[in-house]
């Protein structure tokens, strides 16, 4: 018997291509859905993409049939847009709330003694579901299991002897182990664990040692091993696409910026640094902004500017020449050495040779960053930093998230590197505020 999956109008919002996600069962939108789609097709968001994306491909199926009816999809799959009748409503529920329509849509296929489950990302919508008794299920196409995320490294325990050994040589081969590339192995000695060594994976048992031009960026150092691991991979070259992973405060996006600067500046490997941060709010929406687009940037960015201020000056307001560390900065902004950009106006472009941070990326789903990556020109290399715990998207969580989904899909990938950032560096407070708040 085939199931009837009734989807939610945030399923399709957050990926387009949910219609047809679902093997050999029958998929239906209620109308309510697609005057829905209808309303977010004409604004210029990733969420109006998906919808006229959703348009396009039912304007397609049409050519198969009635959609009405059903049009084959897939194998033995089957669409089918369901206008919901005046004895659908369910008794007890507000029919001019569109979740109690697409609600009341898949009550009715229930009634009809059908197999139905509702999808939806709507904790809301799924509890009023349940209540009627109707299976639910969040979306989890592209989810991956957070608790078991890949961290960027692993500690094992070993004889004095391979410590000893793996010092004297360039590169170890360690039998018995299956390591993932650039992969951080810290051995330690069972019988001292003071006595230790790290390197990174270059294949599956071999371990290279760390880089020792790669131990800081501009005039900053690392303070934890895990910092120092992620300089590694930052300031190599070979490496096109980094993931850091960490809660507030473990230096995130210090060490990206840092990184960035010394390659670009110092190093001349890369043509400019672009910094870029989803323009998601914390806490209710500001509304409106006047100004042009730089200056609207300005408060979204000002973390950002936080941080260039500090590598730039750090403590000190001036320097030698009297130019202060506000004017160094915008100095940067004006020379386009560094290039602050909203995350809408990246799509569509080609980025060459380009150091490119992307912020906060734990609030972009699976699809947006596959749009950003895919943006990467020859020589570009991409960094995305954000904590899975601070999600200000509705629709994701931690499993859900574009930049998890990226750790674990890419782990395997020689040319991407990641790091889960642990403790705290910014200060004795934020530590304990990330800790036990």
């Amino acid at each position: 018997m085939k199931k009837v999956f009734v989807l939610d109008t945030n399923v399709l919002l957050h990926n387009a291509d949910a219609i047809s996600s679902f093997s050999d069962n029958v998929v239906v939108l209620p109308m309510t859905v697609i005057e829905e789609l209808d309303k977010f097709k004409s604004r210029n968001d990733e969420l109006a993409r998906n919808a006229r994306q959703v348009i396009r491909s039912l304007d397609k199926l049409r050519s198969k049939g009635h959609l009405g009816d059903g049009v084959p999809m897939g194998k033995d799959g089957l669409v089918k847009i369901f206008i919901e009748k005046d004895d659908a409503a369910v008794e007890g529920m507000d029919m001019s709330v569109p979740d109690n329509r697409i609600l009341a849509a898949a009550h009715f296929f229930q009634t009809q003694g059908e197999k139905v489950i509702f999808v939806s990302k709507d904790i809301n919508a799924r509890l009023k579901a349940d209540a009627l008794g109707i299976e639910v299920m969040d979306f989890e196409q592209q989810t991956v299991n957070f608790d078991e995320l890949f961290c960027g490294y692993r500690e094992i325990m070993v004889t004095a002897t391979i410590v000893d050994e793996f010092f004297r040589k360039d590169l170890y081969v360690l039998e018995g182990y299956d390591f993932l590339p650039n992969e951080f192995i810290l051995m330690i000695d069972e019988s001292n664990d003071k006595h230790t060594g790290i390197g990174r994976a270059f294949d599956q048992k071999t371990i290279g040692h760390l880089n020792s031009n790669f131990d800081s960026a501009w005039n900053t150092r690392s303070r934890s091993k895990e910092q120092r691991m992620a300089y590694e991979l930052l300031l190599d070259p070979n490496i096109e696409l980094v993931t850091l992973v960490g809660q507030a405060g473990t230096g995130k996006t210090l060490l990206a910026l840092a990184a960035g600067l010394e390659m670009v500046m110092h190093q001349k490997q890369y043509e400019r640094l672009l910094v870029s941060r989803p323009i998601i709010p914390l806490g209710k929406d500001l509304g409106y902004m006047p100004g042009t687009k730089d200056e609207k940037l300005t408060l979204w960015m000002q973390p950002i500017f936080d941080n260039l201020t500090y590598l730039m000056g750090g403590s000190k307001r001036h320097n030698d020449n009297g130019e202060s560390v506000r004017q160094k900065v915008e100095k940067l902004l004006k020379d386009n050495t560094v290039e602050l950009e909203a995350l809408s106006y990246i799509r569509g472009r080609s980025i060459p040779r380009q150091y490119i941070v992307v912020d906060e990326a734990q609030n972009l789903t699976p699809h947006e960053v596959k749009t950003i990556i895919s943006r990467a020109g020859e020589g570009t290399k991409i960094v995305l930093t954000g904590d899975p715990f601070q999600i200000d998207n509705p629709y994701l969580d931690a499993r859900s998230n574009g930049l998890a989904y990226t750790v674990e899909r890419l782990k395997v990938q020689q040319i991407h590197g990641h790091v889960t950032l642990m403790k705290s560096e910014r200060s004795t407070l934020a530590g304990i505020a990330a800790e036990y708040l």
